[in-house]
């Protein structure tokens, strides 16, 4: 096995050696949209757009610079300026195929998603507010994945959930979405300890933080420290990525508009966690690893998790949460594989962010037409109405599924057949996981555009306008044509091999292995399943009992009443505690010092009569008792 990664050498000339840009346009677009707020009113969100695009010109420009290099050159750092001195961390960015893959995601699909905000957001009076939103974390995520090392990093990763706390709460004046935006940041504060005190560990044992100066290691070569730094990134990881233990907030964070659900919680923000595991791969996660492994079965376990709680959900974003839940869950599985799963965890992340924001803004577009209805169980027989809509919706859920030669069937299916390679149990939950994800995403499709209408008579669907529906195109062309291209003949793994190494020999895909063809067969099963309950028959207007696997998926698998009983209760507990023993013990203590010395002031004030006689009495009798005690102690 070959598992050298290239040399980072540094770069000054060129396209790359501006990439600084990629992050210098949006983070400007923020600040005069935040800034100068009256004056861009009329045409801040065109501004927002125009700084998307201009990101991502650099990005393809730096792009075709790197693959015009050798591949052992393509790892190429630009130094910025020096951050920390006295910890001799500098600023600067790593532009390899790893960050630049990255990079193009982030602002195509990005700038996708601000074309389509002018349509869905023209109605709002904050609309410039908003643009200034997806610009900063934009460019908070192109930092996140460009920087050159974990300080870097973890700036780009606070920047992410500040802007996604902003644009989940964006409509405060629902109290669902403040609640929901406050929820994500506690939620990830949680996964950010964990990346905060990794990088302290990392920094003790290693004395940098910069990537060019940690070693790849061997799954010989772990030990006690290694492993704890693998768990405490995983840790963060999960936070980011919404992944079991800490997916409670995914679901609820559908309360922002549907764009930003797009941009965070299909194509960009979620991600960020496989990204981290994959960036740290060589050095903290090898292959055979007990860190790796761990990646592994948190990824398997959330694919379940997530696929399960989408088959419950009637509210049509909330089924595509639980959906990205699953299908991150599929990405990180891979990353916990090593190498050999690095390119198909990394193409599903790529296609995924293809498909699924198609999914998404097709799921916004159904909303915009039918007055921001999202409870499927009102919709029927739309695709009637809606045709452009529908037709890149059923592109997106033919992708998701893994339909034969559309992108998924190639990066889904190559995680699942690298997982029964390597890890068997963990490759046929997987297998399970899609037979799932063929069930609720067809029960999605059926509910919503097929079979009697069951909307209200004031309801008027309708297509929505240009603006929305070409980004919808233009995704749902990646969702069929990417995943080929990134997978078959290995293009992707030799692209990424000088960032992550791996094996000489890139993994193939197998048509007909026999994983493949029994996640096939359990698709078409689920699929029909799904049809035969939602398509065929009428969908009840009032949701069923159903069994207690029904309500356990209803009830999101009961995350939110397990962080309430371990952690939100006792945490209360506490806090009571702490509090009468505050007011009781702290409060009572000096409150009841100050007490005594008052009253005792109070009482030794009352001989103070001002009375010379009275003073010279006690004079007189001091003088007593000090000579009878002298004459005491003289006569013993």
């Amino acid at each position: 096995m070959e598992s050298e990664i290239a040399q980072i050498t540094q770069h000054t000339g060129g396209v790359i050696g501006i990439a600084w840009l990629m992050i210098a346009f949006p983070l400007l677009g923020a600040f005069i949209l935040l800034v100068f707020n009256r004056f861009t009113n009329r045409w801040g969100h065109l501004l927002g757009v125009a700084m998307s695009l201009a990101s991502f010109v650099v990005a393809v420009l730096a792009f075709f610079e790197l693959i015009g290099l050798g591949e052992a050159e393509r790892r190429r750092a630009v130094h910025l300026y020096e951050f920390i001195p006295n910890m001799k961390i500098d600023m600067g960015l790593l532009i390899d195929p790893l960050s630049i893959s990255f990079a193009l995601l982030i602002t195509g699909v990005g700038s996708l998603i601000h074309i389509y905000s002018i349509g869905y957001m023209s109605h709002d009076e904050h609309r410039r507010r908003f643009f200034a939103y997806l610009n900063l974390f934009v460019a908070a995520m192109l930092l996140l994945v460009l920087a050159d090392n974990y300080v870097g990093l973890f700036i780009g990763w606070e920047g992410v959930g500040l802007a996604s706390y902003l644009l989940i709460g964006f409509w405060q004046f629902k109290p669902s979405a403040a609640v929901a935006a406050k929820k994500a940041f506690v939620v990830n504060r949680v996964g950010d300890f964990g990346l905060l005190v990794g990088m302290f560990v990392i920094w003790t044992s290693f004395g940098s933080l910069a990537f060019k100066d940690l070693d790849p290691i061997t799954a010989s070569g772990e030990n006690g420290t290694t492993l704890a730094i693998g768990l405490l990134l995983l840790l963060g990881a999960c936070g980011k990525s919404a992944q079991l233990p800490l997916q409670s907030w995914l679901l609820d964070a559908m309360e922002g508009p549907t764009p930003v659900s797009a941009l965070i919680h299909a194509a960009t923000m979620v991600t960020a966690g496989v990204y981290l595991v994959v960036r740290s791969g060589a050095f903290f996660f090898p292959e055979g690893s007990g860190a790796a492994l761990a990646v592994a079965i948190v990824g398997a376990a959330t694919l379940l998790a997530g696929a399960i709680i989408g088959c419950a959900k009637d509210d049509i974003k909330k089924g595509l949460a639980g959906s990205t839940m699953s299908q991150i869950g599929y990405m990180m599985l891979g990353a916990g594989l090593g190498p050999a799963g690095y390119a198909f965890a990394i193409g599903h992340l790529i296609t995924h962010g293809f498909f699924k924001a198609d999914l998404f803004l097709g799921a916004g577009s159904v909303m915009h037409g039918m007055n921001d209805e999202v409870d499927m169980r009102k919709y029927g027989g739309l695709r009637k109405f809606m045709p452009l809509t529908f037709v890149t919706f059923f592109i997106g859920y033919l992708a998701i599924i893994g339909f034969p030669l559309l992108s998924g069937y190639f990066t889904k299916d190559g995680i699942i057949e690298t997982a029964v390679h390597h890890q068997p149990v963990l490759g046929w939950l997987a297998v399970l996981g899609a037979g799932i994800t063929g069930f609720y995403m067809s029960r999605m499709v059926f509910m919503t555009f097929f079979g009697q209408k069951r909307w209200a008579d004031n309801a008027h669907p309708h297509e929505s306008p240009l603006v929305m529906t070409v980004p919808l195109m233009i995704l749902s062309v990646g969702a069929i044509f990417l995943g080929g291209y990134l997978v078959l003949g290995g293009t992707l793994y030799r692209f990424l091999r000088p960032a992550v190494g791996g094996e000489v020999e890139a993994p193939t895909f197998v048509f007909t292995s026999t994983p493949g063809l029994a996640t096939l067969a359990l698709v078409a099963v689920g699929a029909a399943f799904a049809w035969m309950k939602y398509g065929r028959a009428e969908v009840p207007a009032v949701q069923p009992r159903g069994s207690f696997v029904t309500t356990f998926a209803r009830r999101d698998l009961y995350g939110d009443a397990l962080n309430e009983s371990l952690f939100m209760r006792p945490g209360q507990w506490l806090t009571r505690i702490a509090v009468f023993f505050d007011n009781r013990g702290v409060d009572g203590l000096v409150n009841g010092l100050a007490a005594g010395i008052g009253g005792s002031s109070g009482r030794l004030r009352r001989i103070q009569t001002g009375f010379a006689r009275t003073y010279a009495l006690s004079i007189l009798i001091g003088a007593a008792l000090l000579t009878g005690a002298l004459l005491l102690v003289g006569t013993i």
